[in-house]
Formats: C-alpha cells, structure tokens, sequence
C-alpha cells in the first residue's frame, strides 16, 4: 500500500490529509484560532481541588481550566509505572501515542494531599479540550523525540510491541540502559530499530538537555505561562506520520517545505528525498481530488454505490449510526439484499469513523439479520475494517437488539466540530458550514479562477456575516490573493444571500 502525506498552507490555516493509495483516509486541520495544544508543558496554578471526584482545575492561562485527575499527578519523586508500561506492550495501537498518562504502581493517595489552590505545578496537556471540557492534563511529562521518549519521572525502559524481533528488542533495551542516567525512563520508539549507540546517545542527550532547560523556564516563567510548545502540524506529520507510516510527502509552501527539510536534515537526513514542493497552478487538494471527500465528510447522510446509506447523529454522550438499504432491492432475497448492504455499509463506517476522527462511544444500528452467521459475517468485516486505523478501538459483538456498541479513543475534537459551527437558520438543530470555512472556500475559489482572470478588479458578493469576516479576522487571506495574483479584490456584501452563497465577478478594464 502506498501512503503519502499532502500539506495545504494558507496564511492562517494548515491542513494535513494521510493518502492510501490516492484515498484520504485521516486529515488534520489547524487554523490560527484552532490550535491543537496536546503535547504543550505548561506553569499552572492549581485553581480549586475536587475530593468529591479526586480531580482538580489548573489555570494554564487559556480560556478553559484544565483538569487534573489524582491518578496523574505526581506523588514523592521518580515512580515505576509497571501497569501502563505493561499495557503499551500488549496494546495493538501503542506506536507513539505512548502513555497518555504515566500512572504511579504506589498506594492510592488523595488528591487533597497532593495538591493545594494556589500551588505552582509543571503539567503536560493529554488531551486538548473538547467542547465545553477543558484539557486534559497530567503531571507526569513526556517528551517525545525520533527515536526515543524520555519519561523524567519513571526509570523503566520500554520498547515499542512493533519492534518484533526479540534479539533486537533485548539489544535496544541493554543499550538504553547502559546510557541511562539521572534515573530517567525512556520507551524505544519503532524507528530506532536497527539504530547504532552513536545516535540514540545524541537524542537521549538532546532529550535530557530539553528536559533541564523546560525545568529551569519553570523557575523562572510567570504562573501561569506555556513553557514547552510541541512541534507545529506539518513537523507533526513528519514525526508521526513520514517517519512511520508514509512513503512520501507533498505541500504547497516553499518556506514551510525548507522547514520540514532543515527539520528533517537534523534529525532524519536518511528520509529527506521524501519531501516534494509542489508547484502546480491548480490548488493541491484539488490535484488530488481530496475536497470532495471532506466536503462528503461533514454529511450526516452518506450514499453507498450499491444504493444504500448511512446517517451519522452526534448526540451530547455518543455517535448513532445507522444503515438503510435506501434505493438498493436487491436480485435474490431479503436475507441476501440486507446482508450485502451490512457489509458494504462496515466498510464505509470504518473509513468516515477514521476520516471524522469520531471518538468515544459510537452505535451502529445495522440492518437487522435473521441468521446468526450473517451477525457474525457483518461483526467480523467490522473488526478487519478497523484494523488500520491508528486510534485504539473495542467492539463487541452484535447484540440481541441488532446493536453493535464500540469505543474508540477520542484524541481531539471530530471534524464537524473543526470546520462546522451550529446553524443558524435552524437554530442549533443542525449544522452547517462555518463562516471561517466559507472565507477559506472564497480564497481557494479565487485561485481556481484566476488562470482565466484578465480583467483588473474581481467583485466578490457574499452574506454581510462572511464579508464582515473578509474585512476584519480574516483580512490577511484577501491582501496575500491580491499580492500574489496582482488585481484588486472588493468584498460586497448582499443582505439576500445565503450564509453559503458566494459570487465572484470579473470587472474589466474601462
């Protein structure tokens, strides 16, 4: 299978979409309001203790306090973390979404002895916030690196479950521990296989030196202050993504691809070719017919070929799928007909769970099946369907009800919520797409056009929400059009058009 990475960068948004052989199959979007801030090590300040739910509120300076559960928060010094470690060696999904959460093997102690309002504390964001929940933190840091992450306040050494070759995974584990210092643990990530003693010594000291240098800013940096910033989104993908999984990468911008490639040359030089500006006049993702399937992605209802299809409800506690046979009837007979649309349907859940990133508890309401070995057919095809994705998933089987109920790791906020924001013509009950969406799909629109443009001015008309939004937050997308495509660009607003409807006129020269 051959995978590769593609990366749009606009002035205040970057969007990253995982190819499998020419499908998207994972995408990640990050805009100068929408940061995702899993990974960053904060100076907070514990704002209020809860005994009730052995949990407290950090104020890390952001908009939401972040939580704190008593499992995460340091107890006295350097603790072995036996029962987490022991999972990351058993746990299918573990490359590198290593320990969430370092967890100490101690005696259970209250978090109102651990923890006062008002006490200064080093945190490390698990989760970033979703909704109305603030982040998720932890006490027990982790810093991630090529081929190694350092864990300060655990001295055990773990190996990444992909590295199967026991004599090598014994050969890694004895060369860590011979440079093991300071009492620090440290988990071998997959790409250090094969690796010499030379370059894990470099990154164990790069890691450490980070560590010494993030301790110190915490002495020093005002309460409560970010101390420690992970990498931005592109270098991410290169990290998680180019590093383990794909075989090339491709993005848009000279300057963000010089940076990927200095980034690279530090740390990954044998992996530099993979990276490949790309210069064409149509815009990437279209190049790679990538928007339609977003745009497919946001849909509550999705068609199947055979004629079925899905809907897709998110409710405040869970994801509801259903299935319908819909046009689809079938040539032989209802039992065939409804299995055939189950597991077509299996296979399009799985792809639109991945390529939303839907996490937490979903159900899927199959259509209902007499026979037991059409259940077990349709629950099986589920689990190899989910085999791929790179989240952790539990299915169980089908129930008596015709249920399937799964859970799926929850990482950051679902599609919809990134690019979607409640509607207003219907009040909340429905969603629609956001304004800061619709200026995006003007500037990429624009660009479509401007090939065929000669004409000194272009008039765009759009509903006066959206053109308030061109002249003011997101100006910059509008002043960098005129720069780089060397016309005039006015914004008219017209109170008759919908939130969604956009015009884009040509004026010639008089």
């Amino acid at each position: 299978m051959f995978k590769e990475i593609v990366i749009n960068v606009t002035e205040r948004e970057t969007r990253v979409a995982l190819l499998e052989d020419g499908t998207i199959v994972e995408v990640f979007i990050e805009r100068g309001d929408h940061v995702d801030i899993t990974g960053n090590i904060y100076k907070g300040r514990v704002q209020r203790v809860l005994p009730g739910i052995q949990a407290a509120f950090i104020d890390i300076g952001l908009r939401q306090a972040a939580f704190i559960y008593v499992d995460d928060v340091i107890r006295n010094g350097f603790t072995e973390v036996e029962n987490e470690l022991a999972r990351m060696q058993t746990d299918d999904n573990t490359e590198e979404f290593l320990l969430e959460t370092f967890r100490s093997s101690e005696q259970a102690c209250p978090i109102e002895e651990l923890l006062v309002e008002g006490q200064e504390i080093l945190v490390h964001v698990a989760k970033a916030p979703m909704g109305t929940k603030g982040p998720r933190v932890t006490s027990y840091v982790s810093l991630p690196g090529r081929y190694l992450v350092l864990m300060p306040f655990s001295n055990h050494i773990g190996v990444s479950r992909r590295i199967e070759d026991e004599a090598e995974r014994t050969r890694l584990k004895t060369m860590v521990g011979a440079m093991q210092e300071n009492d620090y643990g440290y988990i071998v990530r997959t790409a250090a296989e094969g690796l010499d003693a030379d370059r894990m010594i470099h990154e164990k000291q790069f890691l450490v030196n980070l560590w010494e240098t993030i301790q110190k800013k915490f002495k020093t940096a005002p309460t409560p202050s970010l101390v420690h910033q992970e990498l931005s989104l592109s270098l991410r993908a290169v990290r998680d993504l180019l590093v383990h999984e794909a075989d090339r990468l491709v993005i848009d911008s000279a300057t963000e691809c010089e940076t990927i490639r200095t980034f690279l040359d530090a740390f990954m030089p044998n992996i530099s070719d993979r990276v490949e500006l790309y210069d064409g006049r149509e815009p990437i993702f279209d190049a790679y017919n990538l928007e339609g399937d977003i745009s497919r992605a946001l849909k509550r209802k999705v068609w199947l070929k055979s004629g079925g299809y899905i809907i897709i409800e998110h409710t405040e506690a869970l994801v509801a799928i259903d299935v319908n046979t819909g046009r689809y009837v079938g040539k032989h007979n209802l039992e065939e007909t409804i299995l055939k649309t189950n597991l077509e349907a299996v296979k399009e859940i799985a792809y639109q769970i991945r390529l939303r990133d839907i996490g937490g508890l979903i159900i899927i309401d199959f259509i209902d099946m007499q026979k037991k070995s059409s259940q077990e057919k349709v629950y099986s095809a589920l689990k190899d369907a989910l085999v791929k994705d790179r989240s952790k998933t539990h299915v169980l089987p089908i129930s008596e009800m015709g249920l399937i109920e799964m859970t799926r790791k929850r990482n950051k906020e679902p599609l919809t919520r990134i690019m979607c924001e409640p509607c207003v013509y219907c009040e909340g009950e429905g969603y629609m797409i956001s304004r800061q969406s619709i200026c995006y799909n003007v500037y990429r629109e624009i660009l479509r056009e401007s090939q065929d443009i000669v004409g000194e001015r272009l008039a765009v008309k759009v509903n006066p929400e959206v053109a308030d939004l061109l002249h003011g937050e997101e100006n910059e997308l509008i002043t960098a059009l005129e720069s780089r495509l060397n016309l005039q660009i006015v914004i008219y607003p017209n109170p008759q058009f919908h939130l969604e409807e956009v015009e884009i006129i040509e004026i010639l020269k008089d």
